[in-house]
């Protein structure tokens, strides 16, 4: 077996689900196949927050892990720059 590193994505928290968990949205701009269009598309997935630290509008880095629960096979690594409230 292989050490391999997990995939890690930045994304933004959008909401505080329940305990421990966060969903957050990971935005990606794709190449259209037939018109050479960039499209912008969007990836929401539930995230393990083991200590409830993060907060909506976060930028957060997630890495993909063993499954905590049904949707929820992500964790977070570390909260990049907190949302500015106004």
């Amino acid at each position: 077996m292989q050490n391999r590193k997990p995939k890690t994505f930045t994304g933004v928290v959008v909401r505080n689900s329940g305990d421990k968990s966060v969903k957050v949205v990971i935005d990606r701009k794709v190449k259209h196949p037939r018109y050479g269009k960039y499209v912008k598309r969007r990836t929401k997935i539930a995230v393990h927050d083991q200590k409830n630290e993060s907060g909506i509008g976060d930028l957060v880095e997630i890495a993909q892990c063993r499954p905590y629960s049904k949707s929820k096979s992500w964790r977070l690594l570390k909260i990049v720059q907190k949302a500015v409230n106004v």
